[in-house]
């Protein structure tokens, strides 16, 4: 069990190259098994951690790892689905690009302040995960979403503003703080409660 929550993690980096592979071999039904293949690793996501937790593993190395990983798993996702749908990216490039520019902003900060990537796993970044899959589920199957994508974009914006809040509060780099309000009890020196299964 020790080792399942890293097994996990790397399967997200398989998950990912496949799901761009099968594009590239032009596979039939390629919208349900990219449906099926972004859940699978949405639920590896969702475990790694709980599972690292409840054995006593969910170390800060862990935790850097598992942030990274997503990265490249989401990337892949992203990227095969504008493989599969590029007009619906076309016409929406330039809140893509938006995106593109707060995700960069937060790491930004995170290296010109503590030389380290992010690993707060915020409850508003794992809200917008949960939105994007919902929004890149309907992409896939139809090339098309509307009020998902917008939910999915306005979300990403307040969820990487927060964490460029948190980065700022932070006096220390911390792994797992749920809100800016966290951040800020941790500024002060306050101890902090994490949910057990979202960030124990």
């Amino acid at each position: 069990m020790k080792h399942l929550p890293i097994v996990l993690i790397y399967s997200r980096l398989l998950i990912g190259g496949l799901l761009v592979g099968l594009h590239f071999l032009r596979v039939s039904h390629f919208a349900a098994l990219g449906v099926g293949l972004v859940t699978l690793g949405l639920l590896t996501d969702v475990f790694d951690g709980i599972i690292a937790r409840h054995v006593g593993v969910s170390t800060e190395k862990l935790r850097r790892l598992d942030s990274a990983v997503d990265q490249v798993f989401w990337a892949a996702v992203v990227g095969a689905t504008w493989l599969a749908c590029p007009g619906f990216f076309r016409q929406h490039a330039t809140k893509l690009l938006a995106l593109l520019v707060f995700e960069g902003l937060t790491y930004a900060v995170s290296y010109l302040k503590f030389r380290k990537e992010i690993a707060t796993h915020s409850w508003g970044a794992k809200a917008w995960v949960l939105v994007s899959f919902a929004a890149l589920v309907q992409l896939m199957i139809t090339c098309d979403s509307d009020w998902l994508f917008d939910a999915s974009f306005y979300l990403g914006v307040l969820s990487r503003l927060e964490m460029v809040a948190i980065l700022v509060l932070l006096p220390n780099w911390t792994n797992d703080v749920p809100t800016a309000y966290h951040a800020l009890l941790l500024r002060h020196n306050k101890p902090i409660k994490r949910h057990k299964l979202l960030n124990g």
